[in-house]
């Protein structure tokens, strides 16, 4: 949670590039981060594996205007819309792109390569067909921002009550860490994105490091099992906000587009 997904980048400067908003090679460098390589398998006119710049271009020739985020978990397929073997793949990892303007969807598949101390990460987007019909669950900025506000309300009280919120090394260097990658990342939803959606996946990220703090940084207060439990139970509804507002976040440059805002 505390760092964008892969799919949010390549939705967020795909939008951007598809917008001709940014240029072929920074929507690329942007979308490969830190990884090695990206590369598109499945690509309706193409045969095998093909680059991120390549594949860019073709979607927008199959009539794609835009691109989704969808962050689904068991019981939660959050932005999906199917079909079944879409949605299964999608789940299992944790993440996809669905094209807004062709029934088309994208799965990342990572991988590692290269010996210790040298490994690079590889990514293919497997290339599937989707069902056109609305995204499951996905609120509108509004919804997600005064939900993330509820829920930030929530998780720090429910972290308070456990003791493991606010003291510990392993708390103050994921609270320094978040500083950080705050800074970072001002321009993580590219250029064209309102500053409403930028806004609200930053609260999404703040809330998301409480979790990450909450299971990352020991039991704190909680020394039975049942607590332990009850900790859990009390955090899942607020780690599903966090998700459904970062989707929403990044979705934002698509809904308004279909609004006629831009």
């Amino acid at each position: 949670m505390l760092s964008e997904p892969r799919s949010g980048r390549l939705a967020a400067w795909g939008n951007a590039l598809l917008a001709g908003l940014v240029s072929p090679d920074d929507a690329v460098l942007a979308i490969v981060g830190e990884d090695a390589v990206h590369r598109v398998e499945g690509l309706p006119g193409e045969s095998g594996l093909v680059g991120l710049t390549l594949a860019l271009g073709r979607l927008r020739t199959l009539g794609v205007t835009g691109l989704r985020v969808a962050l689904p978990a068991p019981g939660h397929p959050l932005g999906l819309s199917g079909p079944p073997d879409f949605n299964a793949r999608a789940l299992e990892a944790e993440e996809a792109v669905v094209c807004h303007g062709s029934a088309l969807g994208l799965v990342p598949e990572v991988s590692e390569a290269g010996p210790d101390g040298d490994v690079h990460v590889e990514v293919v987007w497997h290339c599937l067909p989707v069902r056109d019909a609305p995204p499951a669950d996905v609120p509108s900025l509004g919804e997600a921002e005064r939900e993330l506000a509820e829920a930030l309300r929530d998780a720090t009280a429910v972290l308070s009550q456990l003791d493991v919120a606010g003291s510990g090394p392993v708390a103050e260097a994921a609270i320094d860490a978040y500083r950080a990658r705050a800074e970072q990342g001002r321009e993580v939803l590219a250029p064209g994105y309102p500053a409403r959606a930028v806004r609200v996946l930053e609260l999404a990220q703040r809330v998301g490091l409480l979790i990450s703090v909450a299971y990352e940084n020991g039991h704190g207060g909680a020394v039975s099992a049942s607590e332990i439990a009850a900790r859990g139970e009390a955090l899942r509804p607020v780690e599903r906000t966090a998700r459904r507002a970062q989707v929403a976040a990044y979705n934002a440059f698509v809904e308004e587009r279909e609004r006629g805002v831009r």
